[in-house]
């Protein structure tokens, strides 16, 4: 296969060193970039525009979700692989409503990986076995529901979304407002308007939400 460039995102060293193993064997793939937060993957895909990004679903700052969809707009030709400790229904309706074609639960690391990889890297889709039944069944009712209604999720924007994640984290309005680069009056109505959307009346809610959803992990 060709020479590949591929990028690592995950919080944890120990499964990014496992990943590395896995690909270490294939000269031709080189690992152009790792990082351990959301926001780093973003940065990095934008610098080096890999073929290949692997993305932890749980990660600091921004989750692996929001990361591909930034990543799908500032490297629109990397190919995804969302990873996950768990599989999830929900996680997979996520994907396909997103257009990654790539997912695989870590657990599969050692047997499925690099067969993934190889079928990214001719834009094919990947997905991890036990999520063939409800990605056809995704397919058979994306006509059927058109006209259905609007997750609570979907009301919110990007940047709602990573507010929430920032809030589930235990940042403070301020810190919020920090990192966002946006002042704490904006991020307090960003707050307030994400609470309405989402009809919860507490941070505890939030965070339930947010851990229910995949937006932070347990």
């Amino acid at each position: 296969m060709a020479s590949l460039k591929i990028l690592l995102a995950d919080d944890h060293d120990l499964m990014r060193r496992g990943l590395k193993s896995l690909i270490g064997p294939r000269p031709e793939w080189n690992i152009c970039g790792e990082a351990h937060t959301g926001s780093q993957a973003v940065a990095l895909a934008k610098q080096h525009q890999p073929d290949i990004a692997i993305l932890d679903i749980s990660m600091p700052e921004l989750n692996g979700l929001e990361a591909a969809k930034r990543i799908r707009t500032v490297a629109p030709k990397t190919e995804i692989l969302v990873l996950s400790v768990h599989y999830s229904d929900h996680l997979i309706r996520e994907i396909l409503r997103l257009g990654i074609r790539g997912y695989m639960v870590k657990t599969d690391s050692d047997r499925d990986l690099i067969t993934a990889i190889e079928t990214l890297a001719k834009h094919k889709p990947f997905f991890t076995t036990c999520a063939t039944e409800l990605i056809l069944t995704h397919s058979q009712r994306v006509g059927a529901n058109m006209g259905a209604p609007m997750d609570l999720s979907d009301r919110l924007t990007t940047r709602e979304r990573e507010i929430v994640q920032l809030v589930s984290e235990g940042k403070s309005t301020k810190e919020v407002a920090s990192l966002l680069g946006i002042s704490v009056k904006t991020a307090e109505t960003h707050r307030a308007n994400i609470m309405r959307k989402l009809q919860v009346h507490s941070v505890t809610d939030l965070v339930r939400y947010a851990v229910r959803n995949e937006i932070v992990q347990a």
